[in-house]
């Protein structure tokens, strides 16, 4: 049996993995993270890699990982929102430590403020917005200070303490950190820690009306909960000094920051308030339209929690900024779909089949195998009879050499059953092709002939007598470009880049027993790809999405 060898597994270590490795090896062996959401939208594929990542790396060194809801803006929050991100970590397979939120913290946070005020190190600012950015500079040129910069200790204590108190309007004053309008680095230039927003809170109410900015909330929150590794994305790594500054000023627990390269993938948009604007304007269904690339749009979608989390691990844990193809993400959930998702038979284009020499009031159960990867999930019964439904891709009046499918005077094998010979075809007035009338071998049930014949072509059916209609959505990428923010082609923005054909609704016809198939519940239709019944399916109207196709290949994901 081969060994590990220390050389290997560290070359199989990510760069976090390795910070922790080291860590413990100085004898820290306490391993803290979080995962701190803003309850402002719905999570998206690329949460869903921070997910594991977080939840991953506590559960690998026995850790703990706590969920904390960044909820410092009560415009744009909600507990709906809350209540999703919650659903959704726990449909990954992930449950958290303890549940926070900075709200929790609110209290602290503004005494700590009060310290910095004390110490000289932050002031009430009356200048708006518009005439603080004006006023930051450049990268090449210095900030101007505001002429409120200098108010002494006193005034700065009072001043807050009446912000805090509702004496002043939303954005008329803010309390602002005192650092160097001239530093490098523009976060640096005394950023804003508190500002005032008369709306009520969906924890604390109207308690308060001023609410602390995310780089002042952040670190803090993490010194509280005692986080050893605050892990984010990589557009955070320059407000990381920051981050350090108000821990070093206040001389709190010393939590530090690491980053990663965010997910991009290929036809996807990230950008929440672009997605917030898709569903607002009736494009898409709503957050959970399987076209949006949400985790709740995942789910309604069909794919499976193992899927999402075998996509995290191989894309990996990077230091840079790269794009993902889509075509990854595809091909874990059809390998974890091809082991655990049962077979079935539907047919989306049909043709009739009309099986001459079969007794018309007959019918017959065939056993089918649910799952030739799981011998444990057993075989169901489906009705044979005389009239049925093929694809109409399965059959070709003037075929191609080594065309193993139905053609005029060909034989095909139905799946599980009998093999049939095409005697006629039948067409409407216009030459389209509407029956085919067919023979079968009544002595070549279950695999075997009359005397011994094989053939290579294996086709899908479904009882026309027995079949089930259903209304089967077929979605595509949302974006008909891999990049959904490139105008190269003459496009004004992303919108010009919508797919109009993302979504295409069909009528099928289905095996019966998929009449009780639960929402949720991710299924192969055979041949042709898999598929889940929808939150909008009901008994008297059934929808199925489809979750992915069945053709890929690795070759293609790596072009």
């Amino acid at each position: 049996m081969a060994t590990e060898t220390n050389e290997t597994r560290e070359k199989s270590l990510n760069f976090l993995e390795e910070i922790i490795e080291e860590s413990i090896a100085r004898g820290e062996t306490r391993v803290q993270t979080r995962f701190p959401p803003e309850p402002n939208g719905y999570l998206h594929i690329g949460h869903a890699k921070s997910i594991c990542i977080n939840f991953g790396l506590a559960k690998k060194y026995g850790g703990k990982c706590n969920l904390r809801f960044d909820d410092t803006n009560p415009v744009k929050e909600d507990v709906e929102y809350v209540d999703s991100i919650k659903r959704d970590i726990h449909w990954l397979g992930f449950d958290w430590a303890v549940e926070r939120y900075a709200s929790d913290y609110f209290d602290q946070l503004y005494e700590w403020a009060i310290v910095l005020i004390k110490k000289g190190l932050a002031y009430v600012d009356d200048q708006t917005q518009e005439q603080i950015r004006e006023t930051r500079g450049t990268v090449s040129e210095p900030g101007k200070e505001s002429p409120w910069r200098n108010r002494s200790v006193e005034e700065n204590l009072d001043l807050f303490e009446r912000m805090r108190a509702g004496e002043f309007p939303d954005g008329s004053k803010v309390l602002r950190a005192k650092i160097d309008m001239a530093h490098p680095n523009m976060l640096f230039r005394d950023p804003i820690m508190y500002r005032i927003i008369h709306a009520e809170h969906h924890r604390t109410g109207n308690k308060w009306c001023i609410y602390p900015m995310y780089d002042y909330a952040h670190g803090q929150s993490d010194s509280i909960e005692r986080i050893t590794h605050s892990i984010c994305t990589l557009e955070f790594d320059v407000h990381r000094p920051l981050y350090d500054w108000f821990i070093q000023a206040l001389d709190i627990y010393p939590s530090h920051q690491y980053e990663f390269a965010r997910l991009n993938l290929t036809y996807t948009m990230m950008s929440k308030r672009n997605l917030l604007k898709l569903v607002n304007e009736g494009v898409v269904m709503g957050w959970d339209d399987p076209r949006m690339p949400t985790i709740c749009a995942l789910r309604r979608k069909g794919y499976t929690p193992a899927s999402v989390r075998a996509f995290a691990e191989m894309v990996g844990v990077a230091k840079r900024d790269n794009v993902i193809d889509l075509g990854k993400l595809e091909y874990c959930v059809r390998e974890d779909l091809n082991r655990v998702a049962e077979r079935r038979m539907a047919v989306l284009n049909p043709l009739k089949v009309v099986i001459t020499n079969y007794p018309e009031d007959k019918v017959e159960m065939f056993r089918c195998v649910n799952n030739p990867e799981d011998e444990g999930a057993g075989t169901r019964e489906v009705p044979f009879s005389r009239e049925l439904y093929i694809e109409r891709d399965d059959f070709m009046e003037n075929p191609p050499k080594k065309y193993f499918r139905l053609q005029p005077g060909g034989e095909v094998r139905l799946r599980y059953s009998y093999l049939i010979k095409c005697e006629e075809v039948v067409k409407d007035a216009e030459g389209n092709i509407v029956e085919l009338r067919c023979t079968y071998d009544p002595q070549s049930g279950e695999g075997s002939s009359s005397d011994g014949r094989r053939v290579k072509g294996v086709i899908h059916w479904v009882s026309a007598r027995h079949a089930v209609e259903a209304e089967v959505r077929l979605f595509d990428t949302l974006f008909r470009t891999e990049d959904p923010n490139d105008t190269s082609e003459g496009q004004t923005s992303w919108e010009d880049n919508l797919n109009p054909n993302s979504m295409v609704k069909i009528r099928a016809w289905l095996e019966p027993s998929l009449r009780e198939q639960p929402v949720g519940k991710t299924v192969q239709f055979e041949r042709v790809g898999y598929f889940c019944p929808d939150t909008d399916s009901t008994p008297e109207h059934l929808v199925f999405n489809r979750t992915v196709t069945l053709k890929d290949s690795w070759a293609k994901i790596n072009k």
